[in-house]
């Protein structure tokens, strides 16, 4: 490895907030990671990085070379991205956290179709739910729904999301057919424990607002399929985003209720972490993301 190979090494250190996650994203031994680290501060005789066995900080030498070597970095990619030639094949690795339902359901298609295109790009793609730190887990993008938090993050709205409260025919021939905020309220609910249930709000046909408070709790769980699942099987009424529930209703396995009520709509979004220059995998993939989901989702069109 030369010093260029030195110097991302480094950056990648940083970025990750020590040499044993820089090691994991990297792919290499740990104790490489260090040695690589060794060699640089020794090839420039001074000290980046003030490493105990608890902590690392950056020294205000380290802090100046890991500004220019960031720079640096970017400027070469931006270089080779502008000399490459632009219908040549994506190479190299790009790092993907997607929610798990949205992920398997929708973005499997998507992956499938940009995979076949760029054959030399490896796809390491994360599964979860839960919100991930971009830059400790080494990724170059996430799909995130609902409002963004992290202002330190770029965004791209790739599609809105809009939820929808419904309930199986069996639930409701049981239990009768919600007609106001008030029932809502009483109905036995299945609820997703990631997100923000209780603070939902439903907005009538003469613009008053109520705020769904759930008094009763059937199920509680943090995948929206198993809940759907459950609701098919007349356990309760979930208010979901359509992307989930939409073959059920399709079928008449669920059924929508309080249609006259209109529910918050989402986005979903890729954020990426803010760099000088975005590479061209994650360019191009970001663009066709958004060219396969659109303003109008297909999901939403089958049961318009």
């Amino acid at each position: 490895m030369g010093q260029l190979e030195d110097m991302q090494v480094f950056v990648r250190v940083v970025d990750a907030g020590g040499i044993g996650l820089a090691a994991k994203q990297l792919g290499i031994a740990k104790s490489a990671v260090s040695r690589r680290l060794a060699d640089l501060e020794k090839r420039l005789g001074v000290t980046l990085i003030n490493r105990t066995t608890r902590r690392s900080n950056l020294t205000s030498e380290g802090q100046s070379y890991y500004t220019r070597s960031h720079q640096l970095i970017n400027d070469i990619e931006e270089l080779n991205n502008l000399t490459s030639d632009p219908d040549c094949s994506l190479n190299g690795t790009l790092r993907i956290s997607v929610p798990l339902s949205f992920g398997l359901l929708h973005l499997t298609p998507v992956l499938d179709l940009f995979s076949k295109e760029h054959p030399e790009l490896h796809l390491d793609i994360e599964f979860t739910d839960r919100k991930t730190d971009l830059i400790e887990g080494g990724f170059d993008l996430a799909f995130r729904i609902g409002d963004l938090e992290d202002s330190s993050l770029k965004a791209r709205k790739i599609s809105p999301i809009r939820l929808i409260c419904c309930s199986s025919p069996r639930y409701l021939k049981q239990h009768g057919i919600p007609k106001n905020a008030e029932d809502i309220k009483e109905s036995q609910h299945l609820i997703y424990s990631i997100g923000n249930y209780k603070n939902l709000k439903l907005i009538d046909n003469n613009g008053a607002t109520h705020t769904i408070t759930p008094t009763k709790s059937k199920i509680t769980a943090n995948n929206g399929d198993f809940l759907t699942a459950m609701a098919v099987a007349g356990h309760g009424v979930i208010i979901h985003p359509t992307f989930i529930v939409w073959e059920a209703i399709k079928k008449g396995d669920l059924v929508p209720i309080l249609s006259d009520f209109t529910l918050p709509e989402l986005n979903a979004y890729i954020v990426y972490p803010q760099t000088r220059y975005t590479s061209r995998k994650i360019r191009l993939f970001i663009d066709f993301v958004i060219e396969h989901f659109g303003d109008d989702p297909y999901w939403d069109k089958d049961i318009r």
